[in-house]
């Protein structure tokens, strides 16, 4: 039961970053499994949609792995932001356009976007605000 402390994460920098790190793993891969899928998320301005679809997916792995490992998680924090924003028009293509072949409720679309927000704050509390740092931490 937690504590009450406002201050004091629900679930600890650890696990948080353990869960993390698994949710991008799998959706990189996703991105191996089901390309299709991810080259129609890719607005038609963007070139070669499936080499991006595959960066992307291979970022999203490699994230995932760096964040738990203490010499890579700051540098692969800034990298999995990065590619959060980076995605960003996208996922906002796909709310004012639709997904090609794919009959998904303009509402979904539209209340997906607020989660880019979430992951970012997600990976930077975990990974990049010392909130697991011992020299941070009152005595």
């Amino acid at each position: 039961m937690p504590s009450g402390n406002p201050s004091r994460p629900l679930l600890d920098p650890s696990r948080s970053r353990t869960i993390l790190g698994i949710v991008f793993v799998l959706a990189g891969i996703n991105h191996f499994r089901v390309p299709a899928l991810y080259e129609s998320m890719i607005p038609p301005y963007l070139p070669w949609p499936s080499a991006l679809n595959l960066i992307s997916g291979a970022a999203e792995i490699l994230g995932g792995l760096g964040i738990l490992v203490p010499a890579f998680r700051r540098p692969a924090a800034w990298g999995l932001i990065a590619l959060l924003v980076a995605v960003f028009p996208a996922n906002l293509h796909m709310a004012l356009h639709g997904l090609p072949g794919k009959d998904i409720s303009p509402w979904i679309l539209w209340l997906r976007l607020p989660f880019q927000a979430v992951f970012i704050y997600w990976v930077y509390r975990s990974c990049l605000s010392g909130a697991d740092d011992p020299a941070a931490k009152p005595a």
